[in-house]
């Protein structure tokens, strides 16, 4: 699909792989080539899950920091726009999402990792927002996405320092969910997106938007959201065909065809 930037799709998983060497740094085109494949995921029918992987040494290092330093004010103000859209469109793909963190996830290679539904991440992963070395903040969700899966105080704590935050502690804090050892960290993901393969897919596809739209509005709203959702499923033929599968074989034995 793109120079640095491909899916790949094998047995309903789908696997967005960056690799630019060495560090998977983010530049405009690697930007863009992340929202090509994140819009292609959302449009193949042929996935129902997808992995985010940088390879087996690193995730991703962050911005390229060459090609932003000589920006100005003007220019960023025209890119930032694109820059923050082109993670939120795999931030927006309705399907379970699981980023494999190998290496460094640092800066927009973290703000990556935070538009998946789930992290995996290696024994000796590092993950962090260190922009404020640099003079400015987070600008690809980072502030947002960080603060509201770990917590206000816990993401300003790594965002005012900029340090680096080991697996362990990444666990232990919620911003990353599981942690494997290094060889094992794309399989083990693999087989997190594998379980939603033969799923049913709109049913998947209405919890992950009740949630994530839910946790912007209050509890009110976000409560008629998922009645909304709720009821719009018992359209589909899956859900006909699930509930028909409990009551003669019981749970877990339905065959979905995610329609």
């Amino acid at each position: 699909m793109g120079e640095f930037v491909n899916l790949t799709v094998s047995d309903g998983v789908g696997t967005i792989r960056l690799d630019r060497p060495k560090m998977n740094a983010l530049n405009v085109q690697v930007q863009e080539e992340i929202r090509a494949a994140a819009l292609e995921a959302t449009a193949n029918d042929d996935v129902r899950a997808v992995v985010i992987y940088g390879g087996e040494k690193v995730f991703a290092a962050g911005a390229d920091i060459k090609e932003m330093a000589d920006m100005s004010y003007a220019d960023m103000v025209r890119r930032s726009g694109p820059l923050q859209s082109s993670l939120s469109a795999v931030a927006a793909i309705p399907k379970p999402t699981v980023a494999a963190i190998t290496g460094y996830a640092l800066g927009g290679g973290c703000e990556l990792a935070l538009c998946a539904d789930y992290r995996i991440a290696a024994e000796d992963a590092k993950l962090g927002q260190p922009e404020i070395l640099l003079g400015i903040i987070p600008g690809a969700g980072g502030t947002q996405r960080l603060s509201r899966l770990i917590g206000p105080s816990k993401a300003k704590d790594l965002i005012y320092t900029g340090r680096f935050v080991d697996a362990a502690e990444s666990l232990s804090i919620g911003l990353v969910d599981k942690v494997v050892p290094a060889a094992e960290v794309y399989d083990a993901a693999v087989a997190w997106a594998s379980q939603f393969s033969r799923g049913a897919a709109l049913a998947l596809r209405a919890a992950k938007e009740a949630i994530d739209s839910g946790l912007g509005v209050d509890l009110h709203t976000g409560l008629e959201i998922e009645r909304q959702q709720f009821a719009a499923l018992f359209a589909t033929e899956d859900r006909s065909t699930g509930m028909k599968s409990f009551v003669e074989s019981g749970p877990g034995k339905a065959e979905f065809k995610g329609i």
